[in-house]
């Protein structure tokens, strides 16, 4: 019997960032960069980028939950972004930036809502958490050149700047989470 996967939508700023991050994470098993939470039908990164369409960048995580929770993947979500801004990270400002969940189904909505309870109440940070939480409509793949971005490109100046200092310390932080 083959195992039973889930998926995860989540969105924290750059999705480059997001995806470098929890393709190093113990149970998961693909991590897509893309697109969710607007309006306009099968959008172009571009289009995403000029903050038209609505959509945030996002990643799907497909993860075993027999090797690492759902509540887990939020946790980490909950650390490798900063959940207090409204509509940016860092130097990417606009709506397509925007901390967001997007949820599979009422058993998500329900961990998410928790998990964002316990992060806004922790000491984790002081001001309050925005981060949006919807159920997913659609997810859209970004065009494959933004796939695996990181492992790709580690020598684009975004990424040495930004992306593998995010993804240093979270290697740091959660060493008992990453793949072996």
């Amino acid at each position: 019997m083959a195992k039973q996967l889930e998926k995860a939508t989540l969105g924290g700023g750059c999705f480059w960032c997001v995806e470098a991050i929890y393709l190093d994470v113990e149970g998961v098993h693909d991590v897509v960069s893309g697109y969710a939470g607007g309006h306009v039908t099968n959008p172009s990164y571009k289009a995403v980028c000029a903050g038209t369409t609505g959509h945030a960048e996002v990643i799907e995580v497909t993860f075993d939950p027999d090797v690492i929770s759902y509540e887990d993947i939020l946790t980490i979500f909950w650390h490798v972004h900063d959940p207090t801004t409204l509509n940016r990270q860092g130097n990417d400002v606009g709506t397509q930036y925007r901390s967001i969940i997007l949820t599979h189904d009422e058993r998500q909505q329900q961990l998410a809502e928790q998990s964002k309870a316990a992060a806004d109440t922790s000491d984790l940070y002081t001001d309050p958490i925005v981060t949006e939480i919807v159920p997913l409509e659609t997810f859209y793949p970004a065009e494959d050149y933004h796939q695996n971005y990181f492992h790709e490109n580690p020598y684009q100046p975004y990424c040495m700047l930004v992306v593998n200092p995010k993804v240093q310390k979270f290697r740091k932080s959660f060493k008992d989470k990453l793949k072996a």
